[in-house]
This record gives C-alpha cells, sequence and structure tokens, in this order.
C-alpha cells in the first residue's frame, strides 16, 4: 500500500468516525487502526528513499560506463594515429583526426556525465520533494488526532466529563439565565 492510500484510509477512517455526543466537529476514532495506519506510513517511507539510492547507483553505473566509453574511443583514436604516424604525408593529417576524436569523445563523456548527474540531481530533489509532502501530511494528520482524542470526552476523567456535559446542556444553560435575570 503506498503512502497516499494510507493517509488517504486514515483520512476516511476520520470521515466515517461517529461524532462525540453534543459536539459535532470532534470524533471518536479507533485507536488501534490509526496505529496500524502510521506504522505502515512508516513501513513504507524506506521504499522511497530505496528508490532514490537505486537511482543513484544507475546514474553512478551509466557515467562510468560513459567514461570507459570515452576512454576506449580515445584508445581507439590513438592506435589508428600510431598506425598512420608510420606515414610522413598523412601523420599531420591524423594527428588532427586523433585530436577531433579525442575532443568529441570527452565533450560527450562531459556531456553524458553532466546529463547524468543533473537527471540524478532532479530525481533526488523529487523524491525529497514528495518525502516531505507525505511527512507534512502525516504531521498535520497526527496533529489532528492529538487534538480530537485531547478534547475526547471519552478520555477524561468520568466525573470531571460528567461535569462538563452538566454545564453545557440546555437545562443548565436555561438555570443560568434565568439567575442572570
Amino acid at each position: 500500500m503506498s503512502i497516499d492510500e494510507i493517509l488517504d484510509e486514515m483520512d476516511e477512517l476520520l470521515d466515517k468516525a461517529p461524532s462525540v455526543p453534543f459536539v459535532a466537529h470532534k470524533k471518536v476514532v479507533d485507536g488501534e487502526r490509526l496505529r496500524e495506519l502510521i506504522n505502515d506510513v512508516r513501513l513504507n517511507m524506506p521504499h522511497e528513499l530505496k528508490e532514490a539510492k537505486k537511482i543513484e547507483f544507475d546514474c553512478q553505473r551509466i557515467l562510468n560506463e560513459a567514461k570507459l566509453n570515452a576512454e576506449g574511443i580515445i584508445r581507439k583514436a590513438e592506435e589508428r594515429a600510431q598506425q598512420i604516424a608510420g606515414k610522413e604525408a598523412i601523420v599531420e593529417e591524423a594527428k588532427k583526426k586523433a585530436m577531433e576524436i579525442i575532443t568529441k569523445a570527452q565533450t560527450a563523456a562531459a556531456n553524458l556525465q553532466k546529463s547524468a548527474a543533473l537527471s540524478v540531481a532532479k530525481m533526488l530533489n523529487d523524491t525529497e520533494t514528495q518525502y516531505n509532502k507525505n511527512l507534512l501530511d502525516i504531521k498535520r494528520t497526527k496533529e489532528k488526532l492529538q487534538i480530537s482524542l485531547k478534547n475526547s470526552p471519552a478520555l477524561k476523567q468520568p466525573a470531571q466529563a460528567a461535569q462538563e456535559m452538566l454545564q453545557s446542556s440546555p437545562v443548565r444553560n436555561q438555570q443560568n439565565n434565568m439567575v442572570r435575570k
């Protein structure tokens, strides 16, 4: 299950939770189920981090292959240049060609390395952004849950909860209004 799916299920759990009597904006939530969902989020987090490491490893592999490719091209160019070097008339042109090949290979390798590095940076940045978004969503959900649990009469002392319910009852409010008049 993905983190977004888990967060959706947490949201649905809050939506389906029954309201506290006399307090419509407060809900009674299944704490065990919510704890399971929070643990599922924790278990799913490392997957995204593993993906980022895999992407980084793949980019490093691509960079190494590009470097080996460039070295192979350079080696071939040098071998070809040595073969041609024995011929007087063609020596200068061979050197020129070899330098062109070497320059092209170095440029291609540099461009490939730069492109791969930019891709890695973008992928890591996207992963970090998604991770931070998911972490923020979890924090918000946790805060909502803590507020709901803190304000839940079911978690207060029975005498205190009964006293608060009596103080907020319509009959009590009418009596207070009569005494004031």
